[in-house]
C-alpha cells in the first residue's frame, strides 16, 4: 500500500499513513485530513545479491548439490 504524509486540519499535526487510496480519499473527504505532497511507496525488498547475504552454510549445500549431480545426472547439453 501506498504511503501518504497527511496534515491534521484541526492541530496541524502532519503523520504518516500507510492506507489504501480510497481510505485516504474517505480521510481528506471527511475535512479532518489534508495531504501535504504525494509520495511514491517505501517499499525496498532487498538491495544487492541474494547469495551474499546468506550464510557460508548455504554456500557449501549449494556446492556439494553441483558437485553430486554430475555424477548421478547424464549431461545432455551439447556445446
Amino acid at each position: 500500500m501506498p504511503t501518504y504524509d497527511l496534515k491534521n486540519t484541526e492541530t496541524g499535526e502532519t503523520k504518516e499513513f500507510i492506507v489504501s487510496i480510497s481510505k485516504k480519499e474517505e480521510m481528506v473527504a471527511s475535512g479532518k485530513w489534508q495531504q501535504v505532497h504525494l509520495s511514491p511507496p517505501r517499499d525496498v525488498t532487498h538491495v544487492g545479491s541474494m547469495i551474499s547475504k546468506t550464510g557460508s552454510d548455504w554456500s557449501d549445500h549449494l556446492k556439494n548439490i553441483k558437485k553430486s549431480t554430475g555424477k548421478r545426472v547424464k549431461n545432455t547439453i551439447n556445446v
